[in-house]
């Protein structure tokens, strides 16, 4: 099962970023993609990027409110909303497991050997600040004499978009490098500080910082997909502790908004049938392989 959701993240990765034409054109593409939203982080400026990023997308919508009431616009984008709130609400943190280039990102970087560390469970509150901050309070109440804000997580913060944007536009259109300053050297130290703790601790962006992690753990307990703890059959062997890697206690804590349903305490962990993914209510698959047990 793990193999194969590293092949759906991959997948997913050049579905969402199917644009290779762009060493030739020099440009973003613009095509009728561009109006899908992409499940997961990535970034709307990533020059291979055919889809738009709900985050970056959200910011948009926050800090043009004030412009667009006063124009006598009244555009809320409930598109973006809603477009949000039906993954969220269909799949909860299913997203972060299996579609999210960057989640699939820091699980390649945490295979290099190296001592292992935890992250504090304190630390994982830190992304509901920075979304309810970063990415609708600053962009809504911060603006200029126009009434405009500013995408203030993209623009100050977002290492994908860094890593995804930044760096590969910085290549492709040479006279952008006489414009670089301290800004885009504060968002390369933000993305190389997340490259070297995803070394040595298991997805820390997403645990700790990543808004759109925020936005869908809302709906984890109520998500239409999601995994579920049958009481009956759990023995409280905690296996499922071990090999999680958001570090949660999934038979202690069912439907946590830190769980990215990566499914590997189903399938690496339990031998008690006692967790199996619910689709609507319907129990689609048998909870974890039962492994054979060494007779010797």
């Amino acid at each position: 099962m793990q193999t194969i959701r590293k092949w759906v993240q991959a997948v997913w990765v050049f579905l969402i970023n199917g644009f290779w034409g762009f060493p030739i054109t020099g440009n973003l593409y613009q095509g009728p993609l561009k109006v899908i939203c992409s499940p997961g982080l990535n970034c709307y400026s990533c020059p291979a990027s055919t889809t738009y990023c709900p985050i970056g997308t959200l910011q948009q919508l926050l800090l043009s409110v004030r412009f667009s009431l006063e124009t006598g616009k009244y555009y809320l984008g409930l598109f973006v909303l809603g477009t949000m709130g039906m993954l969220g609400v269909s799949f909860g943190r299913f997203i972060c497991g299996w579609a999210c280039p960057f989640g699939l990102f820091q699980e390649l970087l945490y295979k290099i050997p190296s001592k292992k560390y935890s992250i504090p469970p304190s630390l994982n509150l830190l992304k509901y600040v920075f979304f309810i901050l970063f990415v609708i309070v600053l962009p809504l109440v911060f603006v200029d004499q126009f009434g405009l804000g500013k995408p203030w997580f993209c623009k100050y913060i977002c290492p994908a978009g860094t890593l995804e944007a930044g760096i590969p536009m910085v290549l492709l259109v040479p006279d952008l490098r006489s414009t670089l300053g301290v800004l885009y050297v504060n968002k390369i130290s933000i993305l190389i500080g997340f490259v070297l703790w995803s070394v040595f601790a298991s997805r820390p962006f997403c645990r700790t910082t990543c808004p759109l992690g925020a936005f869908y753990a809302i709906f984890n307990r109520i998500s239409l997909i999601k995994l579920v703890l049958d009481k009956d059959a759990c023995t409280n062997c905690k296996a499922c502790h071990k090999v999680c890697p958001v570090e949660i206690r999934f038979n202690e804590t069912q439907g946590s908004g830190e769980c990215i349903n990566c499914m590997k305490c189903m399938t690496d962990a339990c031998n008690f049938e006692a967790i199996h993914v619910s689709v609507a209510g319907y129990r689609l698959t048998k909870a974890g392989r039962k492994r054979l047990i060494d007779s010797q």
